[in-house]
């Protein structure tokens, strides 16, 4: 749903612009005259000394009281919803059902129960302080965005590792997963600054 809003919007986005832009094109290079055609009557711009607004229209519009709040409010709703589509972007698609068992699906699980199951198994492991765990992407091929946060004197290879084999493998089987493909970031746990004294 949200890759065909971006096409529909990136597509509409640019024919504006590029339409904008030839109107703008055609009459700075005072096209017509130099190819011998004419413009519509409602063309923009007709010639290189042409404006958008005219001191005439500028003023005009001035006059009417009703112009400023529709220009604010329609600016108002460009804005947010501008700021509506940037804030779908950022927004991490959770999954919030996993399909069991392949393609011929009888059983969903929780995709927020399977995170916690991999995180405290993940968190279990010698090393690890922490574990978070979301699963992105779609019911039947989820993937898993982790956070390991390292104790002190953890090995991060020997880490990485176990949570492939003994975390991850164990989830895929029990799922009945054909993949689980992982982004794993490991942090280490802060520590406050000791003063010797």
């Amino acid at each position: 749903m949200l890759r065909t809003v971006n096409r529909v919007l990136l597509g509409l986005a640019g024919l504006l612009l590029l339409a904008f832009g030839a109107a703008v094109l055609v009459g700075a290079l005072d096209l017509p005259r130099h190819w011998g055609f004419s413009l519509p009557s409602g063309w923009p711009f007709r010639g290189p000394d042409d404006v958008l607004l005219t001191a005439g229209d500028r003023r005009r519009w001035r006059d009417r009281g009703w112009w400023w709040p529709v220009v604010l409010a329609a600016l108002a709703v460009l804005a947010l919803l501008a700021v509506w589509w940037l804030v779908a972007q950022l927004r991490r698609r959770r999954v919030r059902d996993v399909v069991l068992g392949g393609d011929d699906p009888v059983v969903l699980v929780r995709g927020h129960a399977l995170e916690e199951a991999l995180a405290a198994e993940a968190g279990a492991l010698d090393g690890v302080e922490r574990a978070g765990v979301m699963l992105v992407g779609r019911r039947s091929a989820p993937r898993a965005r982790v956070v390991l946060v390292l104790g002190a004197g953890a090995v991060p290879e020997a880490v990485l590792r176990r949570f492939r084999v003994e975390v991850l493998g164990a989830a895929r089987t029990s799922a009945g997963l054909a993949r689980l493909p992982a982004e794993v970031r490991l942090r280490t746990v802060r520590h406050r600054a000791e003063r010797v004294g």
